[in-house]
């Protein structure tokens, strides 16, 4: 009976666990952001990451396949590394140098958004109303948390450079997503990420040497211990862990479950912010937030199959 309730509930507890951890990211990126430079505290969490994805990978017989890898598929790792890893990092704490981490989860609500609205134009998905609505309330819900709930004042150019930077991440993530269907289909998960991984921590390194010199890496290696806990929390929580149980939620209840566990991130993310960091929430947050995350879980409602 034990072992039965352990099958049938632990792939949610995990996705449960998953969504805490990626929900946390926020608040830990946030006080990497006010504690390291940028480009070295990005390079040092993928580089500590991939330093568990390649020898999970190796043991999981993921190395084999490496020499049978077309030159294309190469290039599509290339890409998916430039994009969903150094790009996205990149961002992801240079925006949160100047915007809270709780408002940030919430901007990023548009991923799907953005990416189901390319993918019905380039891989003419299917797009039926219940989506659209979903689509358009989560975009709304966006909108009045990057304008403080004054959506008019986007059109006037008002939108602060911490939200620009947020939107860069929303830019590289789609690209990655949309670049990963068509570059590298029939590779397994758990490779992508390890291989993705590393090359985006070799560009990371490049990056941080041209433009913070060497003197970034050497103050992020040396940052207090509060950083390098929550360092190490977006490397191998955040990052490999959090796969991990993404992954078994993925194999055990299918892609659309799993999704929906998804939709609690940016709320985890505001929640943990305000209880961690002592962010406040305001009414356009709030607002924007229950839109963005309502429209989501209408998208994923969506999408079931019929």
């Amino acid at each position: 009976m034990r072992e039965n309730k352990q099958a049938v509930f632990g792939p949610h507890l995990r996705l449960l666990g998953m969504a805490v951890l990626w929900g946390a990211s926020w608040p830990a990126g946030r006080v990497i952001a006010q504690n390291m430079p940028p480009l070295a505290g990005a390079c040092l969490r993928f580089v500590l990451a991939a330093l568990v994805l390649l020898p999970w990978m190796y043991y999981a017989g993921g190395f084999a396949q490496l020499r049978q890898w077309s030159a294309q598929r190469w290039l599509g790792m290339v890409a998916a590394g430039a994009t969903g890893v150094f790009g996205y990092a990149a961002f992801f704490l240079s925006g949160l140098q100047y915007l809270p981490a709780g408002k940030a989860a919430l901007v990023i609500t548009l991923n799907p958004v953005v990416t189901l609205l390319l993918a019905v134009r380039i891989f003419k998905e299917r797009l039926n109303r219940t989506i659209a609505l979903g689509m358009l309330l989560a975009a709304a819900g966006a909108v009045v948390v990057i304008s403080h709930g004054r959506p008019q004042d986007i059109l006037h150019g008002s939108v602060g450079l911490g939200e620009l930077l947020i939107l860069g991440c929303v830019a590289c993530w789609v690209a990655y997503t949309l670049l990963g269907r068509v570059m590298l289909t029939g590779v397994d998960a758990l490779s992508t990420t390890a291989v993705t991984s590393t090359i985006g921590a070799v560009l990371l390194l490049v990056a941080s040497l041209v433009v913070e010199g060497p003197a970034g890496l050497q103050a992020a290696v040396h940052s207090n211990g509060t950083a390098w806990g929550a360092l190490l929390f977006l490397s191998w929580g955040a990052t490999a862990l959090a796969y991990a149980w993404y992954f078994d939620g993925v194999k055990a209840l299918g892609a659309g479950a799993a999704s929906g566990y998804i939709t609690l991130v940016p709320v985890i993310g505001v929640v943990i912010s305000a209880l961690l960091l002592g962010e406040s929430v305001d009414a356009s947050m709030l607002l924007g937030g229950a839109m963005a995350v309502a429209g989501t879980a209408v998208m994923n409602w969506g999408r079931r199959p019929a």
